[in-house]
């Protein structure tokens, strides 16, 4: 926990990332940030289908509509943080010339939209208004 807090502050402060160890070769560091912003972009989808299915979907049953809206605006707010989180960990890493951290949120990303999309394919079978 000591350790996220710590990588919170340094989202704001990247100059203090560039004192840990010696550069990397820029390739890898680009190569996090592109890294980071198709973790962004992950995130503008998910909240985009998040206001989607708000928007789009009024005849589906109030609870199902604000459910599956909910459940993809939270994956996309989480995606987007932990997108900052993964890009100051791999750069503080690879500044070190440690291994790259690892992390099982892409699991639990991946189960969290499997999820939502089990419960449009229920949606969609059994009907808007059920």
């Amino acid at each position: 926990m000591i350790e996220f807090v710590r990588n919170v502050r340094l989202w704001f402060a990247p100059a203090e990332v560039r004192e840990d160890g010696e550069t990397p070769d820029y390739r890898f560091s680009l190569a996090n940030e592109r890294t980071f912003l198709a973790w962004l972009r992950t995130a503008l989808a998910l909240i985009g289908g998040g206001f989607a299915v708000d928007q789009f979907l009024p005849d589906l049953r109030w609870a199902w509509r604000v459910g599956l809206a909910l459940a993809l605006l939270a994956a996309g707010v989480l995606c987007s943080l932990r997108a900052v989180n993964h890009w100051v960990r791999c750069e503080r890493a690879m500044r070190r010339g440690e291994d790259l951290p690892v992390s099982r949120f892409p699991a639990l990303l991946s189960l969290v939209v499997a999820v939502v999309a089990v419960a449009m394919v229920v949606v969609v079978l059994v009907g808007w208004e059920g």
